[in-house]
């Protein structure tokens, strides 16, 4: 398994249509599994509505986990829903 922490920096946070966005990049990812962990709890990336129950908003630490058949994977998995998150601007 492969993990980032990084920093929610959108102003507006994790909304619904970034959220969106989100979910369907982390589907496009399978077999990797991705997780996404706050300090309270963690939620399937894969699922518009765990991840919008996170309330991820500015400044939020958020840890991107990737689950999956080799590191290699994993490793790209992370880094596109890392580099997703932090290029939000709305």
């Amino acid at each position: 398994m492969i993990s980032r922490t990084i920093t929610v920096e959108a102003p507006n946070g994790l909304h619904a249509r970034p959220t969106g966005e989100l979910v369907k990049i982390a589907k496009d990812l399978a077999p990797v599994k991705v997780t996404l962990t706050t300090a309270v709890k963690s939620a399937n990336a894969a699922s518009m509505l765990t991840v919008i129950s996170l309330g991820l908003k500015k400044g939020t630490e958020v840890t991107v986990n990737a689950e999956g058949p080799d590191t290699a994977s994993e490793q790209a998995a992370v880094d596109m829903i890392c580099n997703f998150i932090l290029s939000i601007q709305d």
